[in-house]
Parts: C-alpha cells; structure tokens; sequence
C-alpha cells in the first residue's frame, strides 16, 4: 500500500469520486444528478469537474459561458441548483483543445481544488475523467477522498475497462472504499410498451462487477430519452419529476448520505 501523506479541503466534510475505466459510460450524468439530488435534501453540496481534457459539466448544467471570479486569490465557485462548481471548462473556450502534458494537467486540476473558496461543504462530488492517469493519481495521493463510485455499462468492453479503473482504489493501492455500482444504459422499454425490456448493451454486466469487487450495484440507469435530453439542455432532471430517476438517485443518495455522514 502506498504511504502517502493527504491533505483534507478546509470547511469539506466529504469528498466522494465518481470514476470510470472509458468515457462514454454516463459517469458525469451520474456525478451531475447526485449532486442536484443531495442539495434538494437540504445538503451543502459542491461539484468539481476533474475531466480536464473533456469537461462536461458547464454543458449539463447549461453554465457554459459562465467565468470563474477571484477574491482574494480564490476562485470563487459558480452556483446552480444549489450546487457551487468547479471546471477548467469555465477557463477555456469550449472548442479549444487542452494540449497540456499530463503533470500540468494534474497540477492545475489540484488548484480547483486547493485554490477555491468552497465555504462550508458538506459533499463534493468529483467527476473524474475517464481511465487510472496522472490527474486521478494526484487528487488521490493529495486529498483525502472518502469514497468512491463507478459507473459502467452492462458491456462486456466497458466493464473490463470499469474493473481496470476501480483496481486503483483497491486496499493495495489508493486504498479508497467503493460505495458501489451504477450500471448505466442498463435497459430500453419503449414508451407504448412498458412492459417491455430490450437489453440492447447486453445484460448483468453491473452486478458481475460487483461480486467481483465485493461491493454491490446501487442503481440500474435504464436509457430514457428524458436522461439525453436533460444533459444536452442543461436543465434539471431531478425537477422533471420523472419517478423511475427520482427513485434512481434517492438511492444513491441515500447509500452516500449512510456510508459517510456528517
């Protein structure tokens, strides 16, 4: 195991990283809507996109031309939905590559994280980038981050890659507890036949994942179109008042708010 000293982020009770082992799987949709979901319970909430290369939050939360303002040398967080974010998104022009080697790339990903007033939190979410790379690795080794939770889909290629990105939390390793599952994609019911299921993805993928990492599956995210819809407006899925989400994210929420409470 890895014997590093941490630093924990004054006034954040608990830090909990969304990870994944291959983009595409839905883990910002995952980390966007438990954040919106714990600030309706009433949470401090904070959300900081860890995504560097690929930031998706300002887009699902529709804040995109949004810019990061400074007092006192500290970014001050851009709020929405009762959340107070964080993303290099914020800094860049959305059609321009970040070209930045991997140890400036993590450098700079550590001040949104150090260099931020984020006041008084309760949870901040963390929407990892996808994969085990340098960006990960430094928020690990430097924060103290109280859990974790991954996100895959049924497919056997996105669980293979789910499983490599999880090892990193491992006891041998980062030593950093999984909360556990969301299988994302898991199902699609048509509208006029809901009764019906199509596993398009493929099918228990999420719960094999989870034996092997002894942990369990905390939600199957089936595909609606309401899910797209919401992340390509910006708009808020939990005040949709869809009852299959909803129900989705109280779980999670749930599990979260018991694992690690204040």
């Amino acid at each position: 195991m890895l014997s590093i000293e941490k630093t924990s982020l004054k006034g954040v009770k608990h830090i909990v990283v969304v990870a994944s082992g291959k983009g595409g799987v839905g883990k910002s949709t995952v980390s966007a809507n438990l954040a919106i979901s714990l600030a309706a319970k009433g949470y401090k909430v904070a959300l900081v996109d860890a995504d560097i290369y690929g930031p998706s939050i300002p887009k699902i939360f529709n804040i995109e031309k949004e810019k990061i303002g400074l007092i006192d040398d500290l970014m001050q967080p851009v709020k929405k939905y009762g959340v107070a974010i964080n993303s290099i998104g914020f800094m860049i022009d959305a059609k321009q590559a970040v070209i930045w080697r991997g140890p400036l790339a993590a450098n700079t990903m550590l001040q949104l994280f150090t260099n931020t007033n984020w006041e008084d939190i309760d949870y901040m979410i963390v929407d990892f980038p996808p994969g085990t790379g340098d960006i990960q690795l430094s928020i690990m080794q430097q924060l103290v981050i109280d859990a974790s939770i991954i996100v895959t889909t049924p497919q056997t290629l996105s669980v293979n890659d789910a499983r490599k990105g999880a090892d990193m939390f491992s006891p041998d390793k980062l030593n950093v507890p999984i909360l556990g599952i969301v299988e994302n994609m898991s199902w699609f019911t048509p509208q006029k036949h809901l009764d019906e299921k199509y596993y398009i993805f493929g099918q228990g993928g999420g719960q094999t994942l989870a034996q092997e990492l002894n942990t369990r599956v905390l939600a199957q995210i089936p595909l609606i179109k309401e899910v797209g819809i919401s992340a390509e407006e910006g708009s808020n899925l939990i005040e949709k008042n869809i009852p299959e989400i909803n129900t989705i994210f109280n779980q999670i929420t749930s599990v979260v708010t018991k694992a690690l409470p204040l």
